[in-house]
């Protein structure tokens, strides 16, 4: 299984005077025309996944003996999570199905939109778009840390050890707690004027409470990782390796047994009707060759669960039909587009001269 890297493609356009003949490209031989590629369909997969980091506290050995709080970790770590994949296809040139349009003198004009690897995108019309595809990034960090140094007294500042700091920092979260407690029966000594004011006195007591607690429990930080991924499937396929993902250490490499699989599996839907002949060998028909593509059925797991699907139009599962020679002559100036993902027609008219 071929797996490429996706580069970005511009658009050019070429300009020919001359009627279009199609012939299938044979290397070695030489042809005053445009040789053109037919695509085949990738799949660029695009993976987010969530980062959470631990930071443990500074006092968290004395979480249970001051605060009754257990199995608090001690040691910093940190957790990923595959969070959404999906699946964009995109054309690369299929070097097996490559045609020469041959220019003939005296014939119509046609415009040849190509992608840079030599993809036909559009005869006589302009070139539709290429997909943008999506890059790796990291998200901002978002942190549930608040400070808890800047609510430590000066008495917990002032201590001689660190079991007497934690000592004093949890007296102080009980005292908080009290005092939140009188301010909700409304038997503080200094009761708020009115409810505004009690919502902000209660929101403070939240806060500090929270800030020497973590001082305890730690924090964690989140971040968004985007990986991404450009696959080429030659045809079908099941639970091919594209990579791994671990829950300690994010993405590893396809041959790290650290991280689970991830797999995908590309199935041919058999979407399109068989072609009926007679046996007998026919003429080729000079004329404009594009793709009539299938579909697929597409599903991506990590570690056996399925974590993403899809159905898709794919040129490799679709065959080359022959648009007819007559569509580009003096008479009729034809456009046609086609998809840069699947080479099949998009839109197609014709207009007859005066």
């Amino acid at each position: 299984m071929k797996k490429i890297l996706m580069p970005v493609f511009a658009l050019f356009m070429l300009t020919a005077h001359a009627q279009t003949e199609v012939e299938a490209y044979q290397p070695g031989l030489t042809a005053e025309g445009i040789t053109y590629f037919l695509p085949k369909t990738g799949l660029h997969l695009t993976v987010k996944a969530k980062r959470v980091a631990y930071v443990p506290g500074e006092y968290c050995q004395y979480a249970e003996r001051y605060l009754r709080l257990k199995n608090v970790t001690m040691s910093p770590y940190e957790t990923w999570q595959i969070t959404d994949v999906t699946m964009t296809p995109y054309g690369v040139a299929d070097k097996q199905k490559a045609y020469s349009v041959k220019l003939k003198t005296k014939t119509s004009a046609p415009l040849v939109g190509l992608a840079p690897d030599g993809r036909l995108l559009s005869v006589n019309s302009e070139a539709p778009e290429l997909p943008r595809l999506s890059v790796a990034s990291v998200g901002e960090k978002v942190s549930s840390r608040v400070a808890g140094s800047d609510f430590k007294t000066e008495e917990i500042l002032l201590a001689g050890s660190t079991a007497k700091m934690a000592e004093l920092a949890a007296e102080e979260i009980f005292d908080i707690r009290d005092n939140r407690g009188l301010l909700a029966k409304g038997q503080a000594d200094f009761m708020p004027k009115d409810g505004e004011q009690l919502r902000l006195m209660l929101e403070s007591l939240d806060k500090q409470e929270k800030a020497l607690l973590q001082l305890f429990k730690g924090y964690t930080t989140t971040e968004e990782h985007v990986f991404t991924f450009d696959y080429v499937p030659a045809g079908e396929v099941k639970n091919d390796l594209i990579f791994r993902f671990s829950t300690h250490l994010g993405m590893v490499d396809a041959d790290d047994l650290a991280g689970a699989p991830v797999t995908i599996t590309v199935k041919d839907l058999q979407s399109l009707p068989p072609v009926m002949t007679d046996g007998k060998k026919k003429k080729e028909v000079e004329g404009l060759r594009y793709m009539l593509p299938g579909r697929a059925g597409i599903k991506v797991f990590w570690d056996g669960k399925e974590v993403a699907a899809a159905t898709l139009p794919m040129a490799q599962f679709g065959r080359v039909e022959n648009l007819g020679g007559d569509l580009f002559n003096k008479k009729y100036t034809t456009r046609v587009v086609l998809s840069p993902e699947t080479g099949g027609i998009v839109k197609i008219d014709a207009d007859e001269p005066e």
